[in-house]
């Protein structure tokens, strides 16, 4: 019965790969569906093929399944028939080769430039934590760093002027640039930082109780000022990373140039922002052009 060849593939999960058990509920409740499918279609576990899975694909779309939750589905249904092999059950996978639909792509959110320098000229410096706070948005903003890149970096980084090496995803490091006024930023920041570091601390950014500021603190800091400031809008350092490459390109930035400074792997990556420098050119023709819109 494959009720019970389901049953050691999930005690596999949970017990050599150590699977958490919300992975465990979505995999039996996907596996559960294919395996009902397959019996509703008179097919036992040994005659599964690729027709079979294709088949339960084509009903998904039907149920109008959106195609980030068929792509999960069918991750799990290939693993466990994986595992069917393994054990002997099948000769092959019959999920190889099949591929879900491409999940949509939405554009990164990004502020204008005009409202973000009203925010950022906005933030008050009045005691170490503005101070700390302000630095940590103009360095976002001028460099388009990760959250987790820019938590890592250490007081040392500082000494090398405007040109940084840092390391981000898979351990990769490369160069970022750092602007004057970031820069200023965090000179004001570094002048009142021994108020709140421990004397042996070596982060750049610190919290309260003297130790490195955390990734989480971070961005709850971010939440913060983009409320009190009236912002508008959820503010989290992703959005200053979209907006660093959008209006990189929006003044004319070379795309592999944005690319190395994101630190992306991949040119398709950063294209994503040219949809959305566009989008920008496509509104500014739109309002411009006398014959762009037709009038009533």
């Amino acid at each position: 019965m494959a009720s019970a060849t389901l049953e050691r593939f999930l005690a596999h999960l949970t017990h050599e790969r150590r699977y958490s058990a919300l992975t465990l509920k979505a995999y039996r409740r996907d596996l559960d569906e294919f395996v009902a499918h397959a019996r509703a279609c008179g097919r036992d576990e040994a005659a599964w093929d690729q027709a079979q899975v294709r088949a339960w694909l084509a009903d998904q779309h039907r149920q109008k399944r959106s195609p980030a939750t068929i792509q999960r589905k069918l991750s799990a249904l290939r693993s466990f028939l994986a595992y069917l092999v393994n054990e002997g059950v099948l000769a092959h996978n019959p999920a190889d080769g099949v591929r879900a639909p491409k999940k949509a792509r939405p554009l990164p959110k990004a502020l204008e430039v005009d409202r973000l320098s009203h925010f950022l000229d906005n933030m008050p410096r009045d005691d170490a934590l503005a101070l700390r706070d302000r630095a940590v948005l103009e360095l976002f903003y001028s460099s388009g760093l990760r959250l987790a890149e820019l938590a890592a970096l250490d007081c040392a980084t500082v000494e090398r002027g405007r040109s940084w090496q840092v390391t981000g995803k898979g351990g990769k490091t490369r160069m970022i640039a750092v602007g004057e006024t970031a820069m200023r930023a965090i000179r004001d920041w570094l002048a009142v930082r021994g108020e709140l570091a421990d004397p042996a601390e070596t982060a750049l950014f610190v919290s309260k109780r003297g130790g490195r500021l955390s990734p989480r603190a971070i961005q709850q800091r971010m939440e913060v000022w983009g409320q009190r400031l009236g912002l508008g809008q959820h503010l989290h350092p992703h959005m200053l990373r979209h907006s660093f490459a959008s209006h990189l390109l929006q003044s004319g930035g070379d795309l592999r140039g944005v690319q190395e400074l994101l630190g992306h792997a991949n040119l398709s990556t950063t294209q994503i922002y040219t949809r959305l420098d566009y989008q920008h050119l496509a509104r500014a023709y739109d309002a411009a052009h006398p014959r762009a819109r037709r009038k009533p």
